[in-house]
């Protein structure tokens, strides 16, 4: 057990999982699976106003989605559990007091109004905000008998006078001064213990060989080494990863737009390009390829390819790699995941999807290519059950200022209107009869496009035609010939 590796991805369910999230559990990830090592999940719910089930149950789900598989946790049990800190406390309680027979820490009886109070004094005199460690001074019997009368205390760390060093495995070599930290709280009043205090425990206890984190946890880094140090753990090794900015080189938030894996994945992006670029956030292969599976990235990884340096979330860019991503999807697995999004918005297609699926697939496949994510592919099939080319501002310009592309139009129009029913052969034909009057290339296709779909662009115009005319089944579909006429209906003169 000494040599193996073994990580974790420790999240609080607070929340949804934030893109940074996912990039720390990506990366720890990688790295348990490159090494032959265990990826652990552990839950930190000792914020007990703010953790709830619910959201424990969408970071688990996140996480399943993105296919980052654990193997220990609180949902699969493990050799190293219980795997939430709420079912924990008996053990850090046990270690706190541990140190406070030790002499490492003491009883702090202060109150917040006390604290408050050194707060503003050492403000005043520009000095760092530490405790002044009055109750370090109290004797025994003074302690004594403020516990005997009832009063709270919390348990505070007795913070060693000396320099630290850490030899971090992206960042290199980290130093502290003695005197950065003063005395710190390690156990509350009602019995919680903190996080810096919890995570030491738990990852000495469940045997954490790497820690791989965001570089905002360095100043909690310190503490975790004193609390080592203090209780006489080995420390595991330290890897803190750069932070994600916005475009505007800030720190990744709401206003840079979606920042939750949920809302990505509800928006339409696929787990692999998801994976895919986060995993390209701080790090990569050495050269400029950048379409990766989730199995090449274990291949490639090394943690000794990750910058320090601030990754920047580029929204364009995840959007190229998740059109990749769609394109490379089987026709199986692309007409599954286009379910959802298909029947929210049209939910009289979930018929189609039992009895009519070559249909459903035709017509999916049609716009595949130019899929930026699966969210799109509604609007894109939606020229089906629509039809106002009238209303299309483009198509207005374009027959306004170009007479010749209106009369082609028309007389298109005008021969489909005349069919009894309307098949891909005559269709065709007509098509062809309006070019020997003389509309060629542009002058016949583009029209054609207008009059059939009542859109300036979109799909290739002759698996558009099929998707409509094989659609006549299809509840909702209008027909060619309907469409002809409602054409003549608003640009004949």
């Amino acid at each position: 057990m000494e040599n193996k590796i073994r990580v974790r991805f420790a999240p609080s369910p607070t929340g949804h999982l934030h893109v940074g999230g996912a990039r720390t559990a990506l990366f720890n990830f990688l790295y348990a699976r490159k090494n032959n090592g265990k990826f652990i999940l552990r839950v930190e719910d000792t914020d007990l106003e703010r953790s709830t089930k619910e959201s424990e149950e969408m970071v688990l789900n996140d996480l399943k989605w993105l296919n980052l598989e654990w193997d220990e946790g609180p949902d699969i049990g493990g050799d190293f559990g219980p795997y939430r800190q709420s079912e924990r406390l008996d053990l850090y309680k046990n270690y706190a007091y541990k140190l406070l027979e030790e002499g490492k820490a003491y009883r702090c009886f202060c109150t917040d109004e006390e604290l408050e109070e050194m707060r503003k004094k050492a403000e005043k005199e520009k000095r760092p905000p530490h405790y002044d460690r009055r109750c370090l001074r109290l004797s025994k019997e003074e302690v004594n008998a403020k516990i005997k009368e009832g009063i709270p205390y919390t348990i505070r760390f007795k913070v060693p006078e000396k320099d630290y060093v850490l030899y971090d495995m992206v960042r290199g070599k980290v130093e502290w001064k003695s005197g950065v930290l003063g005395d710190f709280v390690i156990l509350r009043s009602n019995g919680m213990p903190v996080y810096n205090f919890c995570v030491v425990i738990d990852d000495y206890l469940m045997k954490i060989s790497h820690v791989i984190r965001a570089e905002e946890h360095l100043p909690n880094t310190l503490r975790q080494l004193m609390l080592y140090e203090a209780l006489g753990f080995k420390p595991p090794k330290f890897a803190h990863v750069s932070l994600i900015l916005g475009k505007d080189r800030s720190k990744l938030s709401k206003r840079h737009g979606a920042t939750s894996v949920s809302q990505f994945k509800k928006d339409g992006y696929l787990p692999e390009a998801m994976t895919n670029y986060l995993a390209l956030l701080g790090w990569n292969d050495g050269t400029d390829r950048e379409e990766f599976t989730l199995k090449e990235l274990i291949e490639k990884f090394s943690i000794k390819r990750v910058s320090k340096s601030p990754a920047v979330f580029d929204i364009d860019k995840l959007n190229w790699i998740n059109s990749l991503h769609i394109k490379k999807l089987t026709d199986e697995k692309y007409l599954e995941l286009s379910k959802e999004f298909l029947i929210e918005v049209f939910p009289f297609l979930e018929k189609a999807y039992s009895e009519n699926r070559e249909w459903i697939l035709k017509v999916i496949n049609m716009v595949k290519k130019g899929l930026t994510t699966l969210k799109e592919i509604p609007g894109e099939i939606s020229f089906l059950f629509e039809y106002r080319p009238w209303e299309e501002n483009e198509i207005i310009s374009l027959f306004k200022n170009d007479e010749k592309q209106l009369n082609s139009a028309l007389l298109i129009a005008e021969k489909l209107s005349q069919l009894d029913e309307i098949t891909v052969e005559n269709l065709w034909e007509k098509v062809n009869e309006v070019k020997k009057e003389g509309y060629k290339g542009k002058y016949l296709f583009h029209p054609l496009r207008v009059v059939v779909s009542g859109k300036n662009s979109g799909p290739e115009i002759d698996v558009l035609i099929e998707s409509i005319v094989e659609g006549k089944r299809i509840e909702k579909v209008i027909p060619i010939k309907e469409r002809a006429k409602l054409f003549l209906e608003h640009f004949k003169k």
